[in-house]
């Protein structure tokens, strides 16, 4: 059976971004299971697009993710990309560091 996610590598190259500013391309290609070109393409198509912006740190690169902007398909009333961001890092996250949930 073919592995798939439900997550496009768009979209887990932006939480890479979100969780680590400063994260080297190479590592973003590791930890997504991409090819550091495709990781560099998507990065590129993220920073073109406007989602997020990409500034030089000395030799390195850090990025800055637009947190405020809607989902590319997304129409009127939808999440941004910020909230969206919340809710993936927050399940990345241990149990131990989420916030606690208030008692019902």
């Amino acid at each position: 059976m073919a592995s798939w996610t439900f997550l496009t590598n768009h979209a887990r190259v932006l939480v890479c971004i979100a969780h680590d500013p400063g994260i080297r391309i190479r590592d973003v290609a590791a930890t997504v299971g991409i090819t550091e070109r495709r990781a560099f393409g998507i990065v590129g198509e993220l920073v073109t697009a406007g989602y997020v912006v990409k500034e030089k740190d000395g030799r390195r690169n850090r990025y800055r993710v637009q947190a405020h902007l809607p989902l590319r398909e997304a129409g009127d009333g939808a999440r941004s990309i910020g909230e969206v961001l919340d809710i993936l890092l927050d399940a990345n996250r241990p149990e131990a560091m989420r916030p606690a949930k208030p008692p019902a």
